[in-house]
């Protein structure tokens, strides 16, 4: 088993994101753990990670399956579903860290990162970044484009600027912005639109990008996300590139459906085969992010009195497909 007193950067998770987080780490030099489980922990430690497409390289590190073994880490980086992120974190709880940020999908991991370590230890962070763990083991890195991270309260501070200047020159392109908040929310108000007609219509996301009814949906659902967002005085931001955020909420609605369909046959000549993580996980078998992400949405409106019926349908649509498609 190993043990490890303390390292630079702690990465929880061995998934696609996790590993290629934690081998660019490794790889310029830093002091790198990965905390991770079953089969996947086994196969790091006896093959390292191994990174294709982008960049092509293998790297040997610590594995950890214990967290027991570890007693702390400059900074924790929380890259697993969002499945068990509590549980998962209470066992970390007697980590001594500088800063954890995660980069799981929705926002509620901001509020799980400061109940177990302290509000003031948390950096707000969002991934541009995209791999495909493959069944050879293989991380294959098909998007690098950004990681924002940035203090919660606003601001940019030193801290944010160091952890995302090490990522940054390890070779995923991360920067400290001052509304990371809004950015968090920018993109989770984006993913639930695309994670409901990705796994409702088990298409390929060019196929539902230009079907006028998908459309029709996907911008309602946004914009209602974007209403809960700004009930609790949280101005969006465009949060990721997967969709121009403001071409959705600011224009009339035939318009921002006609936006969905041009981006939906620019990918069908770029990207025909693109399909959303979710519906890869669905496909495969494993659990979706419901809860954590609709659930959540969901929860919040109702403390604030908001009426969202699309999430909320949505919510159930989505738990009922992952649950009669696992049966």
């Amino acid at each position: 088993m190993t043990r490890v007193a303390r390292a630079e950067f702690a990465v929880l998770g061995a998934g696609a994101i996790g590993s290629i987080l934690a081998a660019h780490l490794a790889r310029a030099g830093h002091s790198v753990v990965v905390l991770a489980r079953g089969e996947r922990a086994h196969a790091v430690e006896r093959q390292g990670l191994r990174i294709k497409g982008l960049v092509d390289f293998s790297v040997r590190l610590p594995v950890i399956t214990d967290p027991a073994q570890l007693a702390g880490a400059d900074t924790l980086i929380v890259a697993t579903k969002t499945h068990g992120t509590q549980a998962a974190l209470a066992r970390l709880r007697h980590l001594e860290l500088g800063a954890a940020l995660s980069i799981q999908n929705g926002v509620v991991k901001d509020e799980l990162l400061a109940e177990a370590f302290g509000a003031e230890r948390v950096l707000g962070a969002l991934a541009d970044t995209s791999g495909e763990l493959l069944p050879s083991g293989e991380v294959l890195f098909t998007r690098n484009v950004s990681l924002p991270l940035g203090e919660l309260p606003g601001g940019i501070s030193e801290r944010a600027r160091r952890v995302a200047g090490l990522i940054d020159r390890a070779g995923v392109r991360s920067t400290a912005v001052a509304d990371i908040v809004s950015r968090e929310w920018g993109k989770f108000v984006v993913w639930l639109g695309l994670m409901s007609m990705a796994v409702s219509t088990r298409s390929a996301t060019w196929r539902y990008l230009t079907d006028a009814d998908c459309g029709w949906l996907l911008v309602r659902l946004v914009r209602e996300a974007v209403a809960l967002a700004r009930a609790q005085g949280i101005a969006v931001t465009e949060g990721t590139a997967a969709l121009p955020l403001s071409a959705l909420i600011d224009v009339p609605e035939p318009q921002a459906i006609e936006t969905l369909r041009a981006i939906g046959e620019d990918m069908r000549r770029r990207a025909p085969e693109h399909r959303m993580s979710a519906l890869q996980d669905l496909e495969a078998g494993r659990p979706l992010e419901v809860e954590e992400t609709f659930g959540y949405a969901v929860r919040k409106a109702e403390e604030l009195g908001l009426s969202v019926p699309l999430l909320e349908a949505f919510r159930h649509t989505v738990a009922a497909i992952d649950r009669t498609r696992r049966l």
